[in-house]
């Protein structure tokens, strides 16, 4: 018995160790933010899965806005915060897609397939709060967040996967294969919040290089507040994204740095 749990510890600490320095191969430096990451994927893999999934993920959210006017308009403003960032010297092919149900969102598939919702649109009162948005998807694209995303998750299945190996109890398994999804599961919130953060100010960033008034975002922020309803929110550390107040305070930092410095630091 004894024996059987040390085997169980060894295995489990070399599939630990597999998964950590698998994780530490695919550390780069991001160019544009001069941070470490670890990324899964070529920008071309990310290409390619982007527009493979656009078409599901439109379809998902009802379909693309049957207005071609607004669809336009959409694209006009992207293309423009497109024009004024780094990404205009990128490979990922940018596209801004508007789908139709009332869902209040927006969201980036790696390689630049962009959708903002309908009902998050309509909500929108100008041009600098979409483009505050839209500046957002875009700073996720170029921070590289999906493929960082996946190498993540591919460390925390790892890590899951030695520590099921190690600790498993016979008599209970299910307890400790729940307790180690649930630790994997708040690691990564964590990371998805960071990466929330840092498309904030990728997005005023490039609404300044715009002409965009970047103080707009502060009222994207209160539009996604107001869209909850005045329902509880779960706690900050539960969920995926930061709370809208926490990115308001953020987001003021980094007008103020800005305003100090006429630069954001990463």
């Amino acid at each position: 018995m004894q024996g059987s749990f040390r085997s169980r510890i060894l295995v489990g600490l070399i599939m630990a160790a597999v998964a950590f320095f698998g994780y530490l191969s695919k550390m780069q430096v991001n160019p544009i933010t001069g941070k470490r990451q670890a990324v899964s994927m070529t920008p071309e893999q990310e290409i390619a899965m982007g527009l493979q999934s656009a078409p599901k993920m439109a379809a998902e959210f009802g379909g693309l806005y049957q207005d071609q006017k607004l669809q336009n308009y959409v694209k006009t403003v992207g293309n423009k915060v497109v024009a004024n960032s780094e990404a205009a010297n990128s490979p990922y092919r940018f596209d801004y897609l508007l789908a139709d149900p009332e869902t209040i969102n927006a969201f980036a598939l790696p390689g630049g397939q962009i959708f903002i919702t309908a009902g998050l649109l309509k909500r929108l009162t100008n041009e600098d709060e979409l483009a505050g948005v839209l500046g957002h998807e875009v700073g996720h694209v170029i921070g590289r967040h999906s493929a960082q995303q996946m190498a993540k998750d591919e460390l925390t299945q790892g890590l899951l996967s030695a520590a099921v190996t190690a600790t498993a109890d016979p008599n209970n398994p299910n307890n400790t294969t729940a307790i180690a999804q649930y630790v994997g599961k708040m690691v990564n919130m964590k990371y998805g919040r960071d990466d929330e953060l840092e498309a904030d100010k990728f997005g005023i960033k490039y609404m300044i290089a715009a002409n965009y008034a970047p103080e707009k975002m502060i009222e994207v922020m209160e539009i996604l507040k107001q869209a909850s309803g005045g329902q509880d929110r779960p706690s900050e550390f539960q969920s995926t994204h930061p709370d809208p107040d926490h990115r308001i305070a953020e987001i003021k930092k980094a007008l103020e740095q800005y305003q100090r410095t006429g630069k954001l630091e990463w």
